[in-house]
């Protein structure tokens, strides 16, 4: 954008005048800004989507495995959870502690089991 600002007056009020590609590109940012907004507010107000503590998402980014993370976040044992969706507990601790990448059907019962999508988990 030009540091450049031009300036006129009509009927008592001041307008800036910026090139037509610059105003086309504002234009176009609004645009994305208020799709991105409309997008936000339908997710928001979706009573089935659950939101979660950014706590969340930075520890599964550290490294923290997303089973272990969403366990705790609902309050579980590790225990509980075996239990809760028939997974071997030894499974569960090799999926946890990255020892094992999990199969689908433990993924899907996992997912079940925390109310969550197995996308969450992987």
């Amino acid at each position: 954008m030009t540091d450049i600002v031009q300036t006129i007056n009509l009927a008592g009020k001041e307008y800036a005048v910026v090139p037509r590609a610059e105003y086309d590109a504002l234009r176009a940012a609004v645009d994305e800004d208020a799709m991105d907004a409309a997008i936000i507010r339908r997710e928001l107000d979706d009573p089935d989507q659950e939101l979660a503590p950014l706590d969340l998402a930075k520890r599964i980014a550290q490294g923290t495995h997303p089973v272990r993370v969403w366990r705790e976040f609902r309050g579980m044992k590790a225990g509980e959870l075996a239990r809760a969706s028939g997974v071997a507990a030894s499974y569960l601790s090799d999926i946890e502690n990255g020892k094992k990448p999990g199969s689908v059907k433990a993924l899907k019962s996992l997912a079940t089991a925390l109310h969550v999508a197995v996308d969450d988990l992987i």
